[in-house]
């Protein structure tokens, strides 16, 4: 289920991510000045003083390192429930996304803190792919 589905804010920071998420690329926000990653995208490096922003294709796989089984309320676009995670990415930062295919028995949803996830991609429409994290 796609329809209303609730879209992100998609500014200066951020477009470059958007823009990967349509090519099937995951991509993290990297500082040129001295190379530090950053998830979520920012203006300014964290750990300099540079502004000097750019990117690169992260390898889409990582750890669990927290999550959640969203149940209620309702949110639109979605069918619940819903596992949302924290996601540790290999290469140092850390992302929330939905982890889709983890069936949900009678001790909860098939995912626990260390299982290795990759990610894939939704498309929603012409204009807007969701990241998704699946069993690695």
């Amino acid at each position: 289920m796609t329809a209303g589905v609730i879209r992100p804010m998609i500014g200066r920071d951020s477009r470059f991510f958007w823009e990967g998420t349509q090519v099937g690329e995951l991509r993290i926000q990297k500082c040129n000045a001295c190379g530090a990653k950053r998830f979520p995208p920012g203006p300014a490096c964290q750990e300099c003083p540079a502004y000097d922003r750019g990117w690169e294709v992260a390898a889409g796989t990582g750890t669990v390192f927290s999550y959640v089984v969203h149940r209620y309320p309702p949110v639109p676009g979605k069918e619940l429930p819903i596992v949302i995670a924290l996601v540790d990415l290999d290469e140092g930062v850390r992302m929330v996304g939905e982890v889709v295919d983890v069936a949900d028995g009678d001790d909860g949803p098939e995912i626990e803190i260390g299982m290795r996830l990759r990610v894939d991609f939704r498309t929603i429409d012409d204009d807007l792919t969701l990241p998704i994290w699946r069993k690695a």
